[in-house]
């Protein structure tokens, strides 16, 4: 398996990745949705604001995340989870958390302090997730899973509570993703 930041030759590849596994999953309409918001992720998020992780088998994408920044009233640096999928052919086979860690191992390697998400904790715990409260990061909308809000350090400082509010990128900023 082959992790790696994709090329714009990949962009296509991985709106398909995205719209095939959530429609395997939730059905064809979530399909839809999720495959539209992350052509809206790479198409409308600034460069300097979105980084893209793919896992490649051979020249076929079968993994993809998305970190963007999340904008803190802090002196943090901090980048947000989401989207993420794993083609349903090779799910279960660890390609989802292989990819994150490199990801995440990216994102350390360039001074980012924190990662968070908003998903399945039982999912994104195994590479280094923990419930937070919004006492400790302010989520950037209301939260409809409030147990889905996840964060860890990436700077091997422990997760301290940061007051104020948090933003993120337009194309999250959508009441019905959170």
């Amino acid at each position: 398996m082959n992790y790696t930041t994709y090329q714009k030759t990949d962009i296509e590849g991985i709106i398909e990745l995205f719209q095939t596994t959530f429609a395997n999953s939730e059905g064809e309409a979530e399909g839809k949705v999720i495959g539209a918001f992350a052509r809206e992720m790479m198409e409308t998020t600034p460069k300097e604001d979105l980084q893209v992780f793919i896992a490649k088998d051979g020249e076929k994408i079968v993994g993809g995340v998305m970190f963007s920044t999340l904008s803190l009233e802090d002196d943090k640096t901090a980048k947000l989870l989401s989207p993420m999928a794993v083609s349903t052919e090779v799910q279960g086979k660890g390609i989802g958390q292989g990819l994150i860690n490199h990801a995440l191992a990216v994102l350390k390697s360039e001074g980012v302090d924190i990662a968070v998400t908003y998903g399945d904790p039982n999912f994104y715990s195994k590479v280094g997730f923990a419930q937070i409260s919004e006492n400790i990061i302010k989520a950037p909308l209301p939260l409809s899973f409030p147990e889905g809000w996840l964060g860890q350090s990436l700077n091997d400082e422990s997760l301290e509570a940061i007051p104020g509010q948090s933003g993120c990128v337009s194309a999250l900023n959508n009441p019905e993703l959170w």
